[in-house]
């Protein structure tokens, strides 16, 4: 193993000591060299992409963390490693601060912010796993309540107004605990809100009512906002509003109502779905295109709801007497209401960098004096303005930036300081979590995407001349530099593979970007001793993926390379957005309007899409599978009919059976541009479809038709979870990975052409630097051959290294800010092709009904062959007193949307991932041992710690 980290670091669960006795963190200082920034121009680097540091490394500028940021908040922190924290709330008294978190199975988190530490909690994981969690992580006496209903909604809970009870959403009501004076929370009660028309209320903002005797609460699944008893928990009456309210407030007995879908449709509106309704769209950039705030009378039931229309994206609300400021989190602006007149008297932009205009996402606003501040998620930042209190016609006058932890979803003026609500904290840096993966192998454990953490930020605020100070820092560590989108001028016509600005020529003209699941680079890559890996945790080595073996021997070696996001969800969002926006990250505790937000028109940014955006620069775009569900799958349709077929055709068949009614699939997209570019015959995410089967359709299009200038294709098997083993599956994806490099490579367009090969997300695998590491590779003649590149690059430096080379314009403030990969090419053309190397894993590993064709014999014959036949069906026989268990796992299979059905299509990470990695696990192992740690093999509905019935998307709680 080769460390190249700057230093060393402490282990997670000693860094996690070290990190959550809340510190005292400076803030970096340069003068007043922010103004000069602000000032914009346009270059071609980010200043943080530009070396070798690797995530979780403390460096001048801050620590590193996946998303081409480093972090240094002002003030003093305090960490936790139970999980994201999503909306908070500060109790009347400014004693406690409660936040709604997710991903690790805790719910519910509370802080007593005088002793500014966690005290108690509530979430659905067993309480013995808690405690020891807690004890590890230094708060051992944390009270701790063991809850059955996980969901979080996207807005953060409520107290009573005498500070008695907590109101938390979820996604069937509101669940009311009595709060005791010490932090912990009383057994909760449900407030239910009737399920209607198949649409659950996935309740979010609620409020009281002046006079404490009602309960508003916004019903975001079903546009309307409930009016309830809060002591007997009825509703006493419904209204309708615009779509996906989110908060609520008052203004005397006024309720205003952000709806961050705009208004309802009307005739002539073009439209796109979201959670059941039609939503006002641009169906090109696939974007919604009206936000509104609705206006109750609340003391004139009869009165007719009103509305107010803001920009896209209302999302946060803040009241300072008769004036109403509205985040639009989708604008990157702040909509002010005069609610005396009933009007938007102005609209503030919150984008502090001259160079984009997109993708800040200000998620939440609060007062202290006459300073507005607003927390701006995607850049870690908050925005100070000063405003005239008693004239909100005055245009507000911008101060400058104050940084925080990881994505600040909430900020608050509270005794006197301002305390912040860090989303994801300080990255992904949680204690160790174990993957049971691989034929063969031992359990390996490391860091993982879901070892989420969150933080509180909390300071006095600083001076006007102090703010424009930490604004430099804010700069730095978001890497926004004097000119990061250069454009081409004429001067310099010069051809090279990467352009050092947008829109000079590019010796590449097709580029090729292979998306695939889940895979950790110490997984794949961790026994290559050219790199930086950990040869314990190569589940899937050089035996199971020879072909990404070889090809990151001949065309470089990425060993400082990152996805971004925790899951799918996130992760086909930074590869097609370069962004994951808000809408998405607010959703992942319920994940019931969306979980891959491909046909949710709400989770996509205003700017548009990776192919929208190389479009606009006037080049053509393909997608074979890529952020699409709508696949037209075939009923009955089987793996093991694909499986044959592909293998027909790779044998010299008749490519024509690839197309037969009973197997030709019918992709489409939700999103019309992308439906256009589409090849129907292209599977999108279904593990009852073999990636060889994929290969073999995507190259009769490419043999046929030619590339376009982007091409994008999705290869899922080795998310494993399907028909075969795991060991199997990502060996099959591995082949097709090889086989279509090796069509490209011998084909008379190889000559101009990058192929980029990227995971979605690093969620299924361990480690040793961090769980975001990934094994990317890129592949071109112009690929920096038979090198180790250990450059830190991300997903982003991806996906703006794709709009450099094709003239696009970077889609928003990431990849604006983002450097291209130029370590990764050079302007001397190799052209030697790649030739594929064959599986040295049976595809049909671990099949249980044998295929028409036989088992994959490797090359064997005859007698050989009839040997390796038997020898399969053993191995996938279930023993006698297992079948029982495994039949219980198989229906719990056939539930997770691994594959499409006639009533629904296939999702990734659908599944719950301990019961996921204990159904890998009993498929690698043969139904013979108990997953590690476990006392037996369990059945689904009996795994310890986990709920009857838990399917949370990736996400047990």
């Amino acid at each position: 193993m080769h460390n190249k980290s700057p230093r060393p670091k402490p282990s997670g669960l000693d860094r996690i000591s070290a990190l959550v006795k809340g510190h005292r963190v400076l803030a970096i200082t340069a003068g007043g060299c922010a103004l000069a920034l602000l000032g914009g121009g346009i270059a071609t680097a980010s200043t943080i992409a530009a070396s070798n540091q690797q995530v979780g490394g403390q460096y001048a500028g801050g620590e590193q963390i996946s998303s081409n940021q480093t972090i240094q908040p002002i003030g003093d922190r305090v960490m936790t490693p139970f999980g994201k924290l999503m909306g908070s709330v500060v109790s009347p008294d400014g004693r406690y601060l409660v936040g709604t978190s997710t991903d690790r199975s805790v719910d519910l988190q509370v802080f007593d912010l005088n002793t500014y530490k966690p005290v108690a909690a509530a979430g659905t994981l067993a309480a013995t796993s808690f405690a020891t969690a807690a004890t590890n992580a230094g708060y051992g006496n944390m009270a701790y309540l063991k809850i059955s209903d996980g969901t979080v909604g996207q807005e953060g809970p409520v107290f009573s107004p005498d500070g008695k009870f907590l109101f938390v959403p979820v996604a069937t009501g509101i669940v009311r605990y009595p709060f005791n004076a010490d932090g912990s929370l009383g057994a909760g009660t449900k407030i239910s809100i009737p399920t209607t028309g198949g649409l659950q209320a996935l309740t979010a903002g609620m409020t009281f009512s002046p006079d404490g005797s009602t309960l508003y609460a916004a019903v975001n699944g079903q546009n309307t906002v409930a009016a309830i008893d809060p002591a007997a928990g009825t509703i006493k009456q419904t209204v309708a509003v615009g779509i996906a309210p989110r908060q609520l407030k008052f203004v005397g007995n006024t309720l205003y109502v952000s709806n961050e879908g705009g208004r309802q449709a009307v005739a002539g509106d073009t439209t796109m779905g979201s959670y059941g309704t039609q939503v006002p769209a641009n169906t090109t950039l696939g974007t919604s295109t009206t936000g509104t705030v609705s206006v109750i009378d609340t003391a004139s039931p009869a009165t007719p709801v009103s509305t107010i229309p803001v920009q896209l994206h209302p999302t946060a609300m803040y009241v300072d007497g008769t004036t109403l400021y509205v985040a639009n989190t989708n604008s990157d602006t702040v909509s002010v209401i005069d609610t005396k007149t009933g009007k938007v008297v102005q609209t503030f932009a919150t984008q502090p960098w001259a160079s984009s205009t997109t993708g800040y996402q200000p998620t939440a606003i609060t007062m202290q004096g006459d300073h507005l501040l607003v927390s701006l998620g995607r850049a870690n930042a908050i925005a100070v303005y000063k405003v005239d209190r008693k004239d909100p016609r005055d245009p507000a006058s911008y101060i400058g930036l104050l940084p925080t932890d990881y994505f600040p979803e909430n900020v608050t003026a509270v005794n006197g300081q301002i305390v912040v609500t860090n989303t994801r904290g300080i990255d992904a840096r949680g204690p160790a979590l174990t993957f049971n993966k691989g034929q063969g192998t031992t359990a390996a454990t490391g860091h993982g995407t879901h070892a989420t953490t969150a933080s509180l930020t909390r300071f006095t605020l600083p001076s006007d001349k102090q703010i424009q100070k930490d604004t430099a820092a804010v700069f730095v560590q978001n890497g926004w530099d004097k000119a990061s989108v250069k454009q081409a001028q004429g001067e310099d016509q010069s051809v090279v593979a990467l352009p050092k600005r947008i829109g000079d020529p590019s010796a590449i003209k097709h580029v090729f970007l292979l998306v695939k699941e889940n895979r950790s680079y110490d997984q794949l890559y961790g026994d290559m001793k050219q790199g930086n890996g950990d040869p314990s945790l190569a589940q899937f080595g050089q035996k199971v993926t020879p072909n990404q073996h070889a090809l990151a021997s001949q065309f470089g070696l990425y060993d400082n390379t990152y996805d971004i996001g925790t899951n799918s969800a996130e992760g086909h969002n930074w590869l097609m957005q370069g962004d994951n926006p808000a809408y998405t990250e607010t959703s992942a505790g319920e994940y019931t309007r969306s979980y891959d937000t491909e046909e949710d028109v709400l989770g996509h940014q205003r700017s548009g899409f990776l192919w929208t955006a190389i479009q606009s620069a006037g080049k053509t775009a393909k997608n074979y599978g890529e952020f699409q569900y709508g696949e037209g799958k075939p009923a009955g349709a089987t793996w093991q009919q694909y499986y044959c077929t592909a293998k027909g055709v790779m044998a010299g068949g008749d490519p024509a059976q690839l197309f037969t009614p009973s197997l030709q699939l019918h992709a489409s997209s939700a999103i019309p541009s992308l439906n256009a570019i589409t090849d129907p015959n292209a599977a999108p995410f279904d593990l009852a479809v073999p990636d060889i089967y994929r290969y073999e359709t995507w190259k009769q299009d490419f043999e046929k038709n030619g590339p376009a200038n982007f091409n994008m294709v999705w290869l899922s098997s080795d998310h494993t979870g399907g028909t075969a083993d795991p060991e199997a599956q990502v060996a099959d994806n591995d082949l097709a990975v090889g086989k279509i490099v090796d069509e490209i490579s011998h084909s008379r367009y190889w000559k101009d052409s990058a192929i980029f090969i990227a995971e979605d997300d690093t969620q299924d695998g361990a480690d040793h630097v961090d769980g975001h590491r990934a094994p990317v590779q890129v592949i071109s003649p112009y690929a920096v051959h038979g090198k180790t590149v250990s450059t830190f690059y991300s997903q982003i430096n991806m996906v703006r290294t794709i709009e450099q080379i094709l003239g696009a314009q970077p889609l928003n403030q990431k990849l604006a800010a983002a450097t291209p990969m130029t370590d990764a090419f050079t302007n001397k053309a190799d052209l030697t092709p790649y030739n594929t190397v064959l599986n040295q894993v049976p595809l049909t590993e671990g099949v249980v009904t044998a295929p028409a064709c036989g088992y994959d014999t490797l090359g064997a014959t005859g007698a050989a062959a009839q040997a390796v036949n038997a020898a399969a069906a053993k191995a996938a026989a279930v023993p006698a007193a297992e079948k029982t268990v495994a039949a219980q796992w198989q229906k719990w299979a056939e539930k997770q949307h691994f594959t499409g059905t006639a009533h629904h299509d296939a999702v990734p990470d659908y599944d719950n991932p301990e019961l996921m990695n204990r159904w890998t696990w009993y498929q690698t192992q043969h139904w013979t041992t108990p997953y590690p740690g476990d006392a037996k093999i369990y059945g689904p509905d009996d795994v310890p710690g986990i709920p009857a019935g838990s399917n949370n998307h990736n996400d047990a709680g």
